[in-house]
């Protein structure tokens, strides 16, 4: 039998209607959230990393470095450092003659390691370098002492031909091969504990550099 338009099902029109009805409101909150998240991420930018200050000085005495490598510790460090555990960081640069038909000759380099421990009874934060320390009564005071270092000498002037071509490659990082045995294995890919800061490029011929 033949279906009048007068006899078509009752559902279809109004299902129609629903379906068109919440496809709008659909559309809508989706735009609505698309310019909200524009506009968050206009008003609210991702934070910068900390800035590194590393200057290069190369003279007829030799190649020195000068450096600044802000950051913070995390808090599962800080809460290791108060519960006795010693930090040890690390800076490293090496300098390297650039071969063309060989891997890069190594020339020079040079290490500087810092002990940050906290006194429980003192309640002070005590860095050791060499045969020196001394005592903090804050963190960021602490922290202070070792992030930066002024006039290091990397290679001698002896290491280095004036019509040569070389690289300086530098590293700072919190060496967790010192911690306890154990806390390195509990510790292994978490990156709370992963510091490392590196820095390359090419130093200039000397006459340049004067």
């Amino acid at each position: 039998m033949r279906i009048l338009p007068d006899m078509a099902p009752w559902w279809r029109p109004d299902m129609n209607q629903f379906v068109c009805h919440w496809g709008r409101r659909w559309w809508r909150v989706c735009l609505c959230l698309l310019w909200g998240g524009c506009a968050l991420g206009i008003a609210l930018p991702a934070l910068a990393e900390p800035e590194v200050g590393f200057e290069v000085v190369r003279t007829d005495t030799g190649v020195h470095i000068d450096f600044n490598v802000p950051f913070e510790l995390s808090p599962a460090v800080e809460a290791a450092l108060q519960k006795g555990v010693v930090l040890n960081f690390v800076a490293k640069a090496q300098v390297f003659r650039v071969r063309w038909y060989w891997r890069d000759l190594w020339v020079a380099g040079a290490t500087q390691t810092w002990r940050l421990s906290y006194q429980p009874l003192t309640r002070q934060y005590r860095v050791s370098w060499g045969v020196l320390t001394q005592n903090f009564d804050s963190l960021p005071e602490a922290l202070t002492s070792l992030q930066r270092l002024s006039h290091w000498s990397v290679a001698a002037a002896a290491d280095l031909a004036a019509s040569g071509h070389y690289r300086l490659h530098f590293t700072y990082e919190l060496d967790t091969s010192q911690l306890p045995r154990p806390m390195q294995i509990g510790i292994g890919g978490q990156s709370d504990w992963a510091l490392f800061i590196q820095k390359k490029m090419s130093l200039p011929p000397l006459s340049e550099a004067q």
